[in-house]
């Protein structure tokens, strides 16, 4: 059984105590700052080759396309694997993938292709490595060692969007080029820093539909699971505005020669934001405020974007967004020790991949029905951000009032306690 959450925070010196969490850290921030390098390449050059604000939003969100097309069966089936060798295979075949697309001459309709089979493997690479976490960290070495993760996240996307950008005008295929390098790296250190980790045995393989399904049951029909997971949900969908829309943004608010920058600096402060939500809220809090923080941290999340209603100026929109990041730093790390503790062992990668998925389509599909907007009504783009943000804001409330209680929550982590008695997973 788990040892329950105390009054002290773990230490990151607690976590990196861990060999295979110090090995997956510098793996995914390699991986990190490729995908934002290449992500940030191709939405500028989308939106300068086009005008176009839903072609735009359309190049940064073709990587949440896997997502809707078989994130779940992918997902079950790399569950059937060690997660070592799931992790190295995906990323030694997106790297050859993004090689391909770094080749001179390939026409955009095979570089969107190429770019999407990458994507492709996304999914499972990213439910393997969150269900890998809780097996290399326990306690609340897990909630600090998932919040330095999210939070290097970010910084690892401001170098990369920065990057990205530098590169688009000049360079694009070195961009991509690098992201392929990333990749590579991020499988070596894997293949050689991290152990070999069996398959979990918490659950009796079945076929794949009827998995996928059950990852679904559990978590949409589990309800302390569900809140967690509409609490997220729709965070994400307010978070990535700044981020995704950063171009034409940038066009509204800063025209001119300084466009570029302008961009960076909208893309970047939700990411900066974000790192130092995520060691505000998290290293320096203790766990018990932490979990009663979360329902406050879920309504300040689209709060803080309303005022773009106002249609502020470039220095406001980037206020705007580090505030957002930073409340989502807080909120993501402390929602996701408290759904990972409910969880059953045999049932974290299939539940992971539920989340994901959601968060990954959600935050596509408000991009483009955010841009849409924008070119159906005749209101600028700062306006439909706000107003979207206030709609978010009145499901985050109505999440509020039907918040769990603490014995739900405890009730939760005995069931999954029970559930992983029967056969414990080796690791």
């Amino acid at each position: 059984m788990r040892r329950p959450l105390d009054d002290r925070p773990a230490t990151f010196r607690e976590v990196f105590a861990s060999r295979d969490f110090r090995y997956l850290y510098a793996a995914s921030t390699l991986s990190w700052i490729g995908d934002a390098l290449a992500r940030a390449a191709a939405t500028a050059l989308i939106y300068r080759a086009t005008g176009s604000v839903v072609a735009s939003a359309a190049g940064f969100a073709i990587s949440y396309v896997p997502w809707l097309i078989g994130a779940p069966v992918l997902v079950a089936l790399a569950e059937r694997y060690p997660a070592r060798r799931t992790l190295v295979g995906c990323d030694l075949a997106r790297m050859a993938l993004m090689a391909m697309a770094a080749l001179p001459g390939l026409p955009p309709a095979g570089l969107l292709i190429v770019l999407l089979a990458a994507a492709t493997l996304t999914p499972p690479f990213e439910a393997v490595r969150s269900a890998t976490l809780p097996r290399v960290l326990d306690g609340d070495r897990y909630v600090v060692g998932l919040a330095l993760n999210t939070t290097t996240a970010q910084p690892a996307q401001v170098l990369g969007y920065l990057l990205g950008a530098a590169l688009a005008a000049h360079h694009p295929r070195t961009a991509l080029l690098l992201n392929a390098l990333t990749f590579g790296l991020s499988a070596l250190l894997i293949r050689t820093g991290v152990r070999w980790l069996p398959t979990v045995r918490g659950a009796r393989r079945q076929a794949l539909s009827t998995e996928m399904v059950a990852g679904f049951r559990l978590v949409f029909g589990t309800p302390v699971l569900r809140i967690i997971a509409i609490t997220v949900f729709t965070a994400v969908t307010v978070v990535i505005l700044p981020e995704g829309l950063a171009a034409p943004w940038a066009a509204e608010v800063s025209p001119g020669p300084h466009q570029g920058w302008a961009q960076g600096a909208i893309m970047i402060s939700v990411p900066v934001g974000y790192f130092l939500g995520g060691l505000l809220f998290t290293r320096l809090t203790p766990p018990g405020v932490r979990t009663r923080m979360v329902r406050i941290l879920a309504v300040t999340v689209p709060v803080s974007l309303i005022p773009a209603i106002l249609a502020p100026n470039l220095a406001t929109v980037v206020a705007l967004g580090f505030g957002c990041g930073m409340f989502m730093g807080g909120l993501v790390p402390s929602s996701n020790g408290l759904f990972v503790q409910a969880l059953p062992d045999g049932y974290r990668a299939r539940a992971f991949g539920v989340v994901q998925s959601g968060i990954q389509l959600l935050q596509g599909a408000a991009l483009l029905a955010a841009a849409t907007l924008t070119q159906w009504l005749p209101v600028p783009l700062s306006f439909v951000v706000g107003a979207w943000s206030a709609v978010a804001l009145v499901i985050m409330i109505g999440v509020s009032l039907r918040w769990p209680t603490p014995q739900a929550f405890a009730d939760a982590r005995d069931a999954a306690n029970r559930a992983n008695q029967p056969d414990t997973p080796t690791v």
